[in-house]
């Protein structure tokens, strides 16, 4: 694999300063300090020389302090996902994995993201976004959808703030709840139907995983729970065709962003074979319950090799 001249070649990675950042500011700090502790050994397991740095206000001084030469964006939702990571690091001619700073940042806005996905055809709920929890309730008796509608955050991940809501009732509780978390409120039709994830890496269908969560949909204790009785099929049961839709959606999501390394996004598949896409995760989790590494796992890229490959893309994008 060879990269222009604002990345590394894969011979010359092996003597940079590879700086895995983790940790940061964001409601998914957690996962994103697991995710960073599987990325770091596994590099090291491979021989990089590798720095840990759990990102704060202070990351402009350790990068410098650290002689960072690449960065390994193990970070996950606000400050890391969202393309701020990505602009100081383009600032500061540090080559990075995955996205560049315009993807990540419409990656992580879902009204924004969906708003390209009508634009291209790619099939997603019906939806209404809010300025406000004020303006949201006021309109919750004229939603051009009926109940059950999901709302959540615009700028949230993992499944935070996200609620499922049947009545009328559940609708203002959840109103109120997502409008303390980050963005604009998303309201979209409840669409029924499997939940299946898609992978794609380097700008090729990895393929689709079924998620079988033991909880009404797969949440956020659903998916780093240990014991949360959550099932993954892989390759997901689905009829050929349908599987090649749902990859072919996950594809398209990612060029339409303008996505680069991995991404992973989150289908609904109906009973009667409607394939509607949710949204895109342009920093999949890497832990060991995390389905990019699953998906990837059953096309033979074991955990470390994906974790390299990730690396010799890494680049500036801007």
């Amino acid at each position: 694999m060879s990269v222009g001249p604002r990345g590394f070649t894969p011979e010359e990675l092996k003597s940079k300063r590879v700086g895995v950042l983790f940790g940061g500011l964001s409601s998914e700090r957690e996962v994103s300090l697991r995710t960073g502790a599987a990325v770091a050994g596994a590099l090291r397991g491979l021989g990089y020389d590798v720095v840990d740095i759990d990102v704060g206000r202070d990351l402009p001084a350790r990068l410098i302090a650290e002689k960072v030469d690449v960065a390994w964006l193990a970070l996950h939702g606000r400050y890391g996902e969202d393309g701020c990571i990505q602009g100081l690091l383009e600032a500061m001619f540090i080559p990075y994995t995955g996205s560049g700073v315009m993807a990540s940042a419409v990656g992580m806005d879902k009204v924004y993201a969906k708003e390209i996905f009508v634009s291209r055809g790619i099939p997603t709920p019906p939806y209404r976004a809010f300025a406000s929890a004020e303006a949201a309730l006021a309109e919750g008796d004229r939603l051009p959808f009926p109940f059950p509608v999901v709302v959540k955050p615009s700028r949230e991940g993992s499944s935070v703030g996200v609620h499922i809501c049947k009545t009328r009732d559940e609708y203002t509780a959840a109103v109120k709840e997502a409008a303390t978390h980050a963005g604009t409120l998303l309201v979209e039709q409840f669409i029924k139907g499997r939940e299946v994830q898609g992978g794609v890496l380097d700008n090729e269908a990895l393929g689709v995983i079924e998620v079988k969560a033991a909880r009404e949909f797969y949440d956020y204790e659903a998916k780093y729970k240990a014991g949360s009785g959550t099932q993954y099929l892989f390759p997901a049961p689905l009829p050929p065709d349908l599987y090649a839709r749902v990859n072919a959606v996950s594809l398209a999501a990612h060029v339409a962003l303008g996505c680069a390394g991995g991404s992973r996004s989150d289908v609904i598949v109906t009973e009667s074979g409607d394939v509607f896409l949710l949204e895109i995760n342009t920093l999949p989790g890497m832990t060991a319950s995390s389905l990019l590494p699953k998906i990837a796992a059953g096309r033979g890229i074991d955990f470390p090799a994906l974790c390299e490959r990730l690396l010799q893309g890494a680049s500036l994008k801007a």
